[in-house]
């Protein structure tokens, strides 16, 4: 069996259970325009005035991660 007629087999038996099928373009963060991009922004968020009520609401419903 070939590789398109397996694929569409089991999206045959995902549709029959109920499923469909939905596609998401999403960044390629391995990129060099992401991570330029990340790091712009970044520098942005930095620069930023930190007390602002939008920081303030976000740091009150923050939990530290312990890593």
């Amino acid at each position: 069996m070939a590789v398109n007629e397996r694929v569409g087999a089991h999206r045959d038996r995902m549709r029959q259970r109920g499923f469909r099928l939905v596609q998401v373009w999403v960044p390629d963060v391995r990129s060099d325009t992401f991570a330029s991009e990340a790091h712009r922004q970044s520098i942005a968020i930095a620069a930023a005035e930190r007390a602002t009520d939008d920081q303030s609401f976000i740091e009150a419903v923050s939990v530290e991660w312990d890593e």
